[in-house]
């Protein structure tokens, strides 16, 4: 049986005062939340695999071709720009993932001459931190990652002779041998 008790108004007020401070530290959650999300470093991302040999056929056609060298998918999000695309680029040029006289990991792409292929792939940007399905929303729009893509091949090419990329928005099919296997992420 539910009792009901008589409150006086100063009680009454303090109640009130009480699922105010409540509603407020729920209303502050959500600010503080909504701050943190605005604060995390969006990064453009590379997926680099060393290789022996890599190609990219678009419509049974083959468009793009190295051998030994790196594959660089690529994945573009919201917030990314061309500064942070030069970042990118000079890691990938320089990034020390093939082996010296010694076996050790100390020498880029540029040191050993290799080639450059440059795929985009908006899927790395996915959000996969929930649920069964990839989230996508933090992946650039469409005409930012396909500028920001184009941007980056064309600085590569203009900063090295071995590059070759495939297509955006096309359905790639991409091959590799992977050397090692050597893969690593890149965020800058």
């Amino acid at each position: 049986m539910l009792k009901l008790y008589k409150i006086d108004y100063y009680q009454y007020m303090n109640l009130i005062h009480i699922c105010s401070i409540f509603y407020n530290i729920s209303r502050l959650q959500k600010l503080l939340v909504n701050a943190i999300q605005m604060s995390i470093v969006i990064c453009m991302i590379a997926l680099i695999q060393r290789v022996s040999s890599a190609s990219v056929e678009v419509k049974h056609k083959n468009v793009a071709e190295i051998s030994s060298g790196l594959l660089a998918l690529i994945g573009v999000q919201r917030g990314d720009n061309e500064t942070k695309a030069d970042k990118l680029l000079q890691k990938l040029l320089n990034y020390r993932v093939f082996e010296d006289d010694q076996g050790r990991m100390n020498l880029g792409l540029v040191a050993i001459d290799g080639g450059l292929l440059l795929v985009p792939q908006f899927t790395l940007a996915a959000d996969t931190s929930s649920g069964l399905r990839p989230g996508f929303s933090g992946a650039a729009a469409p005409h930012e990652g396909q500028h920001l893509f184009e941007y980056l091949v064309a600085k590569a090419q203009g900063n090295f002779k071995h590059v070759c990329s495939g297509v955006f928005g096309a359905d790639m099919k991409v091959s590799l041998v992977n050397e090692g296997p050597a893969t690593f992420w890149l965020e800058v």
